[in-house]
C-alpha cells in the first residue's frame, strides 16, 4: 500500500513542466497531490530531500530480464531490484527470452512475474515477427490487446525491408513505435568490437560503423514513406547522428537513443581483452563519443536506455571472441550520465533528467515522466554530489559484469518511490 510521502527541501526539476527550483511535492494515494502544499496532515510521512535533486522516475526503453529461458543471467525479480537501485520506475522488456514474447500468453507471463517482483513497472515489447525469426510478422493486434507498448525483435536487428514497412503501417492502427536496433548483419557477422585501429592491432575482427549508419539510412526513409512510429537505438555512430539530424531536420518524426558506455568509454579499452568491455552496441573511438555526446546535448538524440544485457558471469568468464556481448547498467547508468555529461557544453541537469525519464515516456507513451499534479508519484531522488566506486559484485543483478568496473563516478540514486511507495532506500 503506498502511504502519504511529503518530500521537501529537495531541488524539484520537472522539464515536462519546465519546473527547476527548490520546492515541496506531496503524494497521496500514489498520486501527485500537490506542489509547495500550504496544509499537510500531521500522519504524513516526511522525507528530506535537502541538497538532493527530485525527479520524475526514470524510464527504459528496452532492458533484456532474460526470463523466460535464461534465468541463470536475469530474472525478473532481480532485474526489477537492479532497476530500483539505478531510479528507474519503469521498463521497456525486450522479448529476448525462450519463448520469445509473440504471443498474449507470453506477455502475460511477463507481467504476472512483475507484479509478483512488485516494485518498478515493466513494461513488455512485443515480438515484431514470429519467432523473432524476421520472415513474417507477429500477431501485432493480439499483443496490442495483450497489453504490450511496442514491438521490436530487438537487440536482434530486423534485416527484412518489406516487414518493417508493413509493420510500421500496420502499427499505426495501434499508435505503437516500432524499435529497431540498427545493424546490417552481413557486415558485422563475427565482429568483437569497433572496427578501427585497436581492433586492427589487436588483430580482432571489427565492428564496421557503415552497418550501423546504412541500417539507420534504410529505417529513416522506410519509416518517412509509411507515416509510422519509428525509435531507432540505442545508436553509436558519427554517420547514424547525422542522418538523424538530417531527417529530423526536415520535420520526420523519428526518435533515437543512446547507451551510456557509448558516451564514456572507447575502444582502447579493449587491449586489456576483458570480456566486460565487450558490449552492445560497441565501444567506439573518442570521435564517436564527442558527437554522440553533443547530439544527446542538442536533443537530436531523444533519450538515454541503459542497455541492459546481463549475462552470467560464467558466460563473461570465457574468451573475448567467444564470450557473447553484454553487461549490467541499471545500477550505474545514472551516474555515468552525470559523471561524463555534465560537463559538455549546453548540458545540465533538466536535460539529464529529460534523456532519462520525460523523453522515454513520450516515446513509449507510457504514464510517467513528468510530476504533474494528478499524476502517477514515480520519483527519483538523486544525491547529485556524492562519490562511490562500482563494484559490480555488488549489483542486485544477477550480471556482475559492467566495463565501469572500478571508476569513481558522481551522483547516485539514493531514493525511487513507485505510485507514492518507497521502493528503494539508499539514504
Amino acid at each position: 500500500m503506498s502511504e502519504s510521502l511529503l518530500i521537501t527541501g529537495g531541488r524539484l526539476i520537472d522539464p515536462a513542466n519546465q519546473i527547476d527550483r527548490v520546492a515541496s511535492i506531496l503524494l497521496v494515494d500514489g498520486m501527485v497531490a500537490s506542489i509547495d502544499p500550504k496544509d499537510v496532515s500531521a500522519d504524513v510521512r516526511t522525507i528530506d530531500a535537502t541538497g538532493k535533486i527530485v525527479s520524475p522516475g526514470f524510464i527504459d526503453l528496452g532492458v533484456e530480464f532474460r526470463e523466460p529461458g535464461f534465468e541463470e543471467d536475469e530474472t525478473i525479480a532481480s532485474g526489477s531490484a537492479a532497476a530500483l537501485a539505478g531510479g528507474f520506475t519503469s521498463v521497456l522488456c525486450c522479448s529476448s527470452t525462450q519463448p520469445c514474447i509473440d504471443s498474449p500468453g507470453a506477455v502475460e507471463f511477463v507481467r504476472q512475474k512483475a507484479v509478483q517482483a512488485g516494485g518498478v513497472r515493466v513494461h513488455v515489447i512485443g515480438c515484431l515477427s514470429k519467432n523473432r525469426d524476421g520472415d513474417q510478422l507477429a500477431e501485432l493486434g493480439l499483443l496490442y490487446e495483450a497489453g504490450a507498448v511496442a514491438y521490436s525483435d530487438a537487440p536482434r536487428p530486423i534485416t527484412n525491408d518489406a516487414l518493417l514497412k508493413r509493420a510500421l503501417e500496420y502499427a499505426r492502427m495501434f499508435n505503437l513505435p516500432i524499435i529497431n536496433r540498427p545493424n546490417v548483419m552481413s557486415l558485422s557477422k563475427g565482429g568483437v568490437m569497433h572496427d578501427g585501429q585497436v581492433a586492427l592491432v589487436l588483430g580482432l575482427t571489427g565492428l564496421p560503423t557503415e552497418a550501423e549508419d546504412l541500417a539507420v539510412a534504410r529505417d529513416v526513409r522506410i519509416a518517412e514513406a509509411t507515416g509510422g512510429r519509428l525509435h531507432i537505438g540505442p545508436v553509436s555512430t558519427m554517420g547514424a547522428v547525422d542522418l538523424i539530424r538530417r531527417v529530423k531536420d526536415r520535420g520526420i518524426p523519428i526518435t533515437a537513443s543512446v547507451c551510456p558506455h557509448s558516451l564514456c568509454l572507447d575502444d582502447s579499452e579493449l587491449r586489456s581483452f576483458d570480456a566486460r568491455f565487450k558490449v552492445h552496441p560497441p565501444l567506439r573511438s573518442r570521435r564517436h563519443i564527442e558527437t554522440l555526446q553533443a547530439a544527446v546535448a542538442d536533443g537530436t538524440i531523444d533519450a538515454i536506455q541503459s542497455g541492459h544485457m546481463p549475462r552470467a558471469r560464467e558466460k563473461k568468464m570465457n574468451d573475448l571472441d567467444v564470450s557473447p556481448f553484454g553487461s549490467a547498467s541499471l545500477e550505474t547508468t545514472l551516474s555515468t550520465v552525470a559523471t561524463f555529461m555534465l560537463s559538455v557544453s549546453d548540458m545540465n541537469w533538466s536535460k539529464v533528467i529529460s534523456r532519462l525519464s520525460t523523453a522515454p515516456a513520450r516515446i513509449a507513451g507510457v504514464q510517467g515522466g513528468c510530476l504533474s499534479v494528478g499524476t502517477i508519484a514515480d520519483v527519483t531522488i538523486i544525491d547529485p554530489d556524492v562519490k562511490w566506486t562500482v563494484r559490480g559484485t555488488d549489483f542486485r543483478s544477477r550480471c556482475p559484469s559492467t566495463p565501469l568496473d572500478g571508476h569513481e563516478l558522481t551522483a547516485r540514486v539514493v531514493m525511487t518511490i513507485v505510485g507514492g511507495k518507497v521502493c528503494f532506500d539508499h539514504s
